[in-house]
């Protein structure tokens, strides 16, 4: 399988893009500087880590944490690998403490042996760049920059986030949907559901309670949101003089043809994502147990690289049958789902 060249980043490039245009001098240079740094990492090799190793199976967690010391050069410096002692830097341990919950997630929901369910290591690289506005999956680690400090805080702190990413490598390693068009709007939102999944399960909340929000403590007080992006109610999660307003459609009479961010993968995954939503509060309770199995279920066995979201509606459908029986509550519950924004079965 070939994992070089992903580029799997949380913010939008849309979403910089309004930076550049309306901010103040200070705030376009981040956000500028974020667009160079995330467009050069397209097909870049990554220097320093050997392929074999990375692929090596394991029966137990094993990360590590690099230090890229403001640099764009990957991994960076490793400052703690699995079983050392905590770090003087708070940024190194909030990366391998949620690497390590989210593979326990993994394995004690689903039990998958961490990304690859082959014991794939979890490595993370720090400060990457100089207040670099996003965090990404590359296809070999993840990383994380620290924010402008203007708009966004350091993206390692949100645990949703670090779930967003490394689900990035899940779906790579299984249905490995193509990130563009209506695929890559699935692998964003499969991301996002797992994202706010393994958010609710260290919450221990279930699906009535949860905020349904990604990234709901990444932006700083000066913006005028809640959240990245929102499962619950798409479209809704920011509305600010600079950022703009959020765009995702909750419906697919809304759907975006556009041939920015990879032909709407950010923005139409809002359409997946109200889908699992309205499928989890239909179902009921936690929302990692039936409604995320099915999911995980589809990923896992039934899509493809080039699905599409009749295909991933069908497939939930079908998950959600064979763990459930046909016209379980579950599977009803999954096509009035999908119905809801705009997909019949």
């Amino acid at each position: 399988m070939n994992i070089l060249g992903i580029n799997c980043p949380i913010i939008p490039p849309y979403l910089l893009r309004e930076i550049v245009r309306c901010g103040t001098n200070a705030e376009k240079e981040c956000a500028l500087e974020t667009l160079i740094q995330t467009e050069q990492l397209r097909g870049l090799r990554i220097a320093g880590l050997n392929l074999a190793a990375i692929q090596k199976s394991s029966r137990d967690k094993n990360r590590s944490v690099y230090d890229a010391r403001h640099q764009s050069t990957l991994p960076g410096r490793l400052v703690r690998a699995e079983g050392e002692i905590k770090n003087k830097d708070e940024a190194v341990n909030e990366a391998y403490e949620a690497s390590g919950a989210y593979y326990d997630f993994l394995k004690t929901i689903y039990k998958r042996n961490s990304l690859d369910n082959k014991g794939f290591p979890l490595r993370s690289s720090v400060h990457y760049g100089r207040k670099y506005d996003n965090a990404f999956w590359n296809g070999r680690q993840m990383v994380y920059g620290d924010g402008d400090g203007h708009f966004f805080k350091s993206f390692v702190r949100s645990i949703d986030v670090i779930g967003h990413e490394l689900t990035h490598g899940v779906v790579h390693f299984e249905a490995n949907l193509a990130y563009e068009g209506e695929p890559g709007a699935l692998n964003e939102s499969f991301a996002d559901v797992f994202g706010s999944v393994f958010k609710q399960y260290q919450k221990h909340q279930k699906a009535e309670e949860a905020d349904w929000l990604i990234g709901d403590n990444l932006f700083t007080s000066k913006v005028h949101g809640k959240a990245l992006r929102s499962l619950k109610a798409p479209g809704t999660a920011y509305n600010d003089p600079v950022l703009g307003k959020d765009p995702q459609p909750a419906h697919m009479n809304n759907y975006v043809k556009t041939h920015e961010d990879n032909g709407g993968v950010h923005v139409n995954s809002g359409i997946p994502n109200k889908a699992f939503y309205e499928a989890a509060v239909r179902i009921g309770d936690y929302a990692w147990e039936r409604a995320g199995l099915i999911w995980y279920i589809a990923l896992r066995d039934l899509l493809k690289t080039e699905s599409d979201f009749h295909d991933a509606a069908k497939a939930v459908f079908t998950a959600a049958g064979r763990l459930f029986g046909k016209g379980s509550t579950e599977q009803k519950s999954v096509k009035e789902a999908w119905r809801a924004v705009g997909i019949s079965l």
